[in-house]
């Protein structure tokens, strides 16, 4: 055999050896805190041998944070998997063509409203009213989101500028269900009523204070102050005929060009499966599970609800004006 044939094949074996190496990790952006998240990475590879190499960002601006870098990124991705605590920026990497398709088996067990080819949700929270008891004593209490503006409650009442996030999410909604009139007035609104806070962590953390009496806010940020003690409860808002409570789902998306695919399919098999879904039920977050072949219950929600029905792909579209019209309103003293 001559050198150059030796060489030639001495290259070809550390070059597999590199591939097989490159195999055994992930690289995942995640929105969802590091103390829900890093369990489920621990949990994986122990299972598959896939070393999960983790990507946060900051609390309050964490999912654009994320997305913003995956846009930077899209001609040489460093991600394999987007994993975000909301739907709305997810559906904006799906319109930018940066998510991959991928048909795992584990999506027959949602709803259809949940998953498409290039993106599956799952473990959703939901947009809840937060009630301090000792504050509200015998006064009737809120029961829906339009209450924000009720001038009983000015700046007895708080909410997460809505910017970011899941409260960002919650307009975006508004906006393609009522339209940009109806919408742009009831944020105008809501900003004259309402203590504007930083996050919805702020709200739940003001609510359990009485530093106002209650808040809208998400069902993991609740029961942390439920479970400190806090004299506070939740109240499922909207809950008539024909309305509901918004769930948002945690989704989860390959990204187009991957440098781990495989390990990024299984990834998403394994975050989408009925234990993952019942631990993120069972665990501090109190998610609530969509799969349908989850038993356990939230304990933020432990019972039946109305659920309000969205089109979460309209309010993806309508984001673009929604954020133009909430950074002129919230921007305002």
């Amino acid at each position: 055999m001559s050198k150059h044939h030796r060489l030639a094949i001495l290259i070809l074996i550390g070059c597999a050896g590199c591939l097989s190496e490159s195999r055994q990790e992930v690289v995942v952006y995640t929105a969802l805190d590091r103390d829900f998240s890093e369990p489920m990475f621990a949990e994986f590879t122990e299972k598959t041998g896939i070393r999960v190499l983790a990507k946060y960002d900051t609390e309050s601006t964490k999912t654009v944070g994320l997305t913003s870098r995956i846009i930077s990124e899209a001609d040489h991705p460093r991600c394999d998997v987007f994993w975000n605590n909301e739907i709305l920026h997810t559906l904006r990497l799906k319109k930018l063509g940066l998510l991959a398709a991928y048909e795992t088996p584990v999506a027959a067990d949602y709803p259809a409203k949940y998953y498409e080819s290039t993106w599956h949700g799952f473990a959703a929270r939901a947009r809840v009213i937060l009630v301090n008891r000792k504050l509200l004593g015998d006064e009737a209490g809120p029961t829906s989101i339009q209450d924000l503006v009720d001038p009983r409650w000015k700046k007895r009442v708080g909410i997460a500028k809505p910017l970011f996030g899941t409260t960002a999410t919650q307009f975006a909604v508004l906006f393609a269900s009522w339209g940009e009139e109806k919408a742009t007035e009831f944020a105008r609104q809501v900003h004259d009523n309402a203590e504007i806070l930083s996050g919805n962590k702020q709200v739940a953390m003001a609510v359990s204070r009485g530093q106002i009496v209650w808040g809208l806010t998400d069902t993991d940020d609740a029961l942390v102050e439920i479970e400190r003690g806090g004299p506070v409860e939740i109240v499922l808002p909207d809950q008539e005929e024909g309305s509901g409570t918004l769930l948002i789902p945690n989704t989860v998306g390959i990204i187009r060009g991957a440098p781990h695919p495989e390990a990024a399919q299984q990834f998403v098999d394994y975050v989408l499966s009925a234990d993952v879904e019942a631990q993120l039920a069972a665990g501090r977050s109190g998610q609530i599970p969509l799969n349908r072949q989850v038993t356990v219950q939230s304990r933020a929600v432990p019972g039946e609800f109305i659920d309000a029905q969205v089109d979460y792909a309209a309010a993806a579209d309508a984001w673009e004006t929604a954020s133009r019209v909430l950074r002129d309103i919230f921007a305002r003293p």
